[in-house]
């Protein structure tokens, strides 16, 4: 058996004062998975999909995003810097330093990057071979489930509100980070993989830059139009963050082949809690839409060869 393709941690510049450091692996040139991770997360959250990717022949990109990278963290007074539209800019910015160019790639995202990745697939359907997001519904689904009147949804996303108040980096961090810990531990991330995450945001100026996308109304709140890619869409029903009739509602605005998977007992951190299963998924995903078709590029470039010679 092949052993699977190892992991560099790179630097990826788009732009002066946005330098993004990245989990990267797999041949340049390969077609690209870009992943984008969430809240309380990091780059590291996708390491073993990164890994997985590498090794079925894929160029995969999971960068820390913007404030998570020291690099690439703009002044927080000015929320302007964190708006949902820098953040698409970055992702689509990264995927073409990544190596995707002008071709089409695989775009993966957990909570935040779910919502950007949304976004994205919104924005620039004709970029996209492929859509994978985990957890975040889609943000059609997510607001009106928020409206219902049993007001399941509206509970689990009390957080939010929280993130909003002047001393919400303060007490996250208090204790050597304890509340943190404790919610990511509940809710199944090992070990390793907290003080991974914590390796990032465990500092103030980190995780002031990562409630700053809170406090920008970074959430997508206007509606989107039907999604035209391909998309799979995992839940963990032990999700305490997003309710069924968030999840299920998703279907309802998806225009495009659409693949929902449920993860008995798998909480909000689906790739760090079950691992082995979402990078299976998600390399059926993009194995079954690729980004282009080596077939066809092969006759078109034999095509042109015989043209000029």
């Amino acid at each position: 058996m092949a052993m699977p393709e190892m992991s560099d941690l790179v630097t990826i510049t788009i732009a002066p004062g946005l330098a993004f450091d990245a989990v990267v692996a797999g041949a340049p040139g390969a077609p690209l998975a870009l992943l984008l991770h969430g809240f309380a997360e990091s780059m590291h959250c996708w390491r073993a999909q990164v890994a997985a990717l590498a090794d079925s022949g894929y160029r995969a990109v999971a960068p820390s995003q913007r404030g998570y990278s020291p690099g690439a963290r703009p002044d927080v007074a000015d929320t302007a810097n964190y708006h949902i539209e820098r953040l698409m800019d970055d992702a689509m910015a990264i995927a073409a330093a990544g190596g995707a160019g002008d071709r089409r790639f695989h775009l993966v995202g957990h909570d935040w990057g779910g919502s950007i990745a949304w976004a994205l697939a919104d924005r620039h359907p004709q970029r996209l071979a492929s859509l994978i997001v985990l957890s975040r519904p889609h943000p059609n689904a997510f607001n009106r489930a928020l409206q219902m009147p049993d007001g399941d949804q509206a509970h689990r996303s009390r957080h939010h509100k929280a993130f909003l108040e002047p001393g919400a980096a303060d007490l996250l961090l208090a204790d050597d980070a304890r509340q943190l810990r404790t919610r990511l531990a509940a809710a199944g991330v090992p070990a390793a993989a907290i003080d991974a995450h914590l390796s990032v945001l465990g500092n103030r100026p980190a995780m002031e830059a990562a409630l700053a996308w809170y406090r920008a109304r970074g959430a997508i709140r206007s509606p989107l139009g039907p999604i035209r890619v391909p998309t799979l869409y995992i839940w963990g029903d032990a999700d305490d963050t997003v309710g069924r009739a968030a999840a299920e509602g998703t279907e309802d605005f998806i225009a495009a082949p659409y693949r929902f998977e449920i993860l008995p007992g798998v909480a909000h951190f689906a790739a760090d809690q079950a691992p082995d299963r979402v990078s299976e998924l998600l390399l059926q995903q993009v194995r079954a839409y690729p980004a282009w078709n080596p077939a066809r590029s092969k006759m078109l470039s034999c095509s042109i060869w015989s043209m000029m010679t």
